[in-house]
């Protein structure tokens, strides 16, 4: 349900969003008046965004990958750029090698936006698990990744998953915070505000949850396995030196058009 939409009101919803900074405020104002089931509701949800609230948490949810995924508040918001991401692993689970489901692990998952896409993407069946150190998050990503099947649980990194994946995995999407710690408060006021800081903070030089991450991976991935993640130009290089030390083999990809850099860190098919 969404309150009766007039011109008039659109205007005037556009007009507050704008004076607050909103770039997209036409945009925000169709989705927010969409979203709202009463005219109170609507009055609420304006002055919220007006304050600068992420718009995806005042609706209850983002778009992404064409899905609309569940996002409650101070839960990370998942960024397009993470969709090449999804196509970059998509693109590993497709070659139906046996006749077995693709293992895939969603670690630091958040919402579970980045499995939910790969399951509903993916060229063969998958057997999700997802993984979170927020309490918050963990409760969206059961929303988002039901349809899909997975089991999701809470805890820190590898240690939330069943040992018996251990060598199983066969994509590992770890879509780990690589902010680097002093660079942190020059984030929008969006993100650092409203989205819990774990999600965002990744140490020192942003890579100290990665490489958390690249010392136990080679122990979770089957032969052939990938871990995948993202990263910025900086700090690419850093980033292929840590997954390499860890015996795997790396590479990266870009995509222009979403200003996104993906690591790929495979196992060796042998090791």
């Amino acid at each position: 349900m969404s309150v009766v939409s007039s011109a008039s009101l659109r205007s005037s919803v556009t007009a507050r969003l704008r004076a607050a900074g909103c770039v997209f405020a036409e945009d925000e104002a169709r989705i927010l008046l969409a979203a709202a089931g009463s005219a109170v509701e609507l009055a609420v949800m304006v002055s919220d965004r007006a304050a600068g609230r992420p718009l995806e948490h005042v609706v209850g949810w983002a778009e992404f990958a064409g899905l609309r995924i569940a996002v409650d508040p101070g839960v990370f918001v998942p960024r397009r750029r993470s969709e090449f991401l999804v196509r970059t692993a998509v693109a590993l689970t497709a070659p139906a090698l046996t006749g077995e489901d693709a293992l895939v692990v969603d670690l630091c998952c958040g919402s579970g936006a980045l499995g939910a896409a790969l399951a509903a993407s993916a060229g063969r069946p998958v057997t999700l698990h997802a993984a979170d150190l927020d309490p918050a998050a963990v409760r969206c990503a059961r929303r988002n990744l039901a349809a899909a099947g997975a089991e999701v649980y809470e805890g820190d990194l590898f240690e939330a998953l069943p040992a018996d994946l251990r060598g199983r995995v066969d994509v590992l999407l770890a879509n780990v915070p690589y902010v680097p710690t002093a660079d942190v408060e020059l984030l929008p006021a969006e993100a650092r505000l409203h989205e819990a800081r774990p999600a965002l903070d990744g140490g020192t030089d942003g890579l100290d949850v990665l490489r958390r991450v690249a010392a136990d991976a080679p122990h979770w991935l089957a032969p052939g396995g990938t871990l995948l993640f993202e990263t910025s130009d900086r700090q690419a290089a850093t980033a292929l030196d840590v997954v390499t030390a860890a015996g795997l083999t790396a590479a990266l990809a870009f995509d222009d058009d979403l200003d996104a850099t993906v690591v790929t860190a495979t196992r060796p098919a042998a090791g």
